[in-house]
C-alpha cells in the first residue's frame, strides 16, 4: 500500500508524511506561541535575556514543527524494516517478529491437492511422481521431495502407536500429493519412489518418519536431509528448528498448527478439506524452505567459530 507524500521544512519529501501539520495548524500553534512567549516576558525577571528568548523562539518558529529525537529515530528505523524479510546468515531474531501484520499472513499451499484412498490411485499418484523426478533430473540433478506423515494420536497410557495414515509429497507448487495409506497400503511404484535414490526426502527431523514407515510397512525411505540440520548449515548455530519457526523464519509467514486438526482422526475416510489442506502445506513448506535454503551460501569455518562464541557468551 503506498502512502500520500508529504513535504519537510526544506520543501523536500518527508520521511514521515503522516505526521505532517497542515498550514492551518501551524498557523494555530504560531498563535499560542506568541501568546505564551509575551505573557513570559511580563512575568519575568527584569535581568531574564528577552532576546535571546525571542530569537530561540522566532528560529523555532521559522523552522515549523519538528518530531523529537526520540520519535525520529524510532519512526526511522519502523520505515526501514516495514516489509523487509531479509535473509540472515547467522541465527539472529526473526525480523518478522517485530512485523506483527506480516506475521499474521499464513502459508498455505495454494495448488491442486490430489487425494489418494485407494491402491490404484496410490499407484497412479507414484507413477506421475516418477515422471515429473526424470523430468527435472535431467535439468537439475537430485531432486528435493517435501516428505511428511500422519497418523491418528493415542490418548490413553500405554496404548499402543498407530500406524502411518498418511502420507505426504510435494516436489513443486502446483501439485501435493496426499496419499491414504492406512486405507490405500503401499503399492510397489510407491515403494520403489521413497526408495529411489535420485530424489531426496526432506523435512524436519525427517529420520523418524523414515523409523516408522520402516517399521509399520516394511518401507525404507531414502535418502534423506533433515532440515532443521541443513537450516543449521546455512544460517549457522545449533538450533533444533521446527517447521514453524524456520517457517517464519524464512518466509516471514505463520505455519498454522491448530491442535483440532493435528490431534484429529487421520484415519477417518474421506478426510475433511482442513485436513487436507493441513496436510499437503506442511509437505510443501518442508520442500519450499529446502529449495530457499539451497539458495544461500555456506558457512565459512572463520564466521561457524564467531556464532559458536557467541551462542556460549553468558
Amino acid at each position: 500500500m503506498e502512502s500520500e507524500t508529504g513535504e519537510n521544512e526544506e520543501g523536500g519529501p518527508s520521511s514521515f508524511p503522516l505526521l505532517d501539520w497542515d498550514r492551518k495548524a501551524e498557523e494555530e500553534l504560531r498563535s499560542i506561541e506568541e501568546s505564551y512567549a509575551n505573557s513570559k516576558r511580563k512575568n519575568s525577571s527584569p535581568n531574564l535575556d528577552l532576546d535571546v528568548n525571542e530569537g530561540a523562539s522566532d528560529q523555532r518558529r521559522s523552522k515549523g514543527r519538528r518530531l523529537p529525537s526520540w520519535a525520529k529515530s524510532s519512526a526511522s528505523s519502523a520505515v526501514s524494516t516495514v516489509g523487509s524479510c531479509q535473509r540472515s546468515w547467522a541465527p539472529s531474531p526473526s525480523p518478522c517478529r517485530s512485523n506483527l501484520k506480516m506475521k499474521r499472513q499464513r502459508m498455505n499451499f495454494g495448488g491442486r491437492i490430489v487425494y489418494c484412498r485407494t491402491f490404484v490411485e496410490a499407484e497412479q499418484a507414484a507413477v506421475e511422481l516418477f515422471d515429473k523426478i526424470k523430468a527435472r533430473k535431467r535439468n537439475e540433478g537430485r531432486i528435493s521431495v517435501g516428505f511428511d506423515i500422519e497418523w491418528r494420536p493415542t490418548f490413553r497410557q500405554g496404548e499402543a502407536p498407530t500406524k502411518a495414515a498418511l502420507m505426504q509429497i510435494c516436489m513443486d507448487n502446483s501439485h501435493c500429493y496426499v496419499i491414504h495409506i492406512i486405507h490405500s497400503g503401499i503399492p510397489p511404484s510407491l515403494k520403489c519412489l521413497l526408495e529411489d535414490l535420485s530424489s531426496i526426502k526432506v523435512g524436519v527431523w525427517i529420520a523418524n518418519d523414515a523409523m516408522k514407515m520402516s517399521k509399520d510397512y516394511n518401507v525404507n525411505v531414502e535418502p534423506l536431509d533433515d532440515l532443521s540440520e541443513y537450516a543449521n548449515l546455512k544460517l549457522g548455530g545449533a538450533k533444533r528448528w521446527s517447521l514453524s519457526s524456520l517457517t517464519e523464519m524464512l518466509t516471514c509467514k505463520e505455519l498454522a498448527k491448530p491442535p483440532k486438526i493435528r490431534m484429529g482422526d487421520w484415519e477417518a475416510i474421506p478426510l475433511s478439506r482442513e485436513q487436507l489442506q493441513y496436510a499437503a502445506t506442511d509437505a510443501f513448506a518442508s520442500w519450499y524452505l529446502y529449495e530457499v535454503l539451497k539458495t544461500f551460501p555456506d558457512l565459512k569455518p572463520e564466521t561457524e567459530n564467531i556464532i559458536a562464541q557467541n551462542d556460549v557468551a553468558p
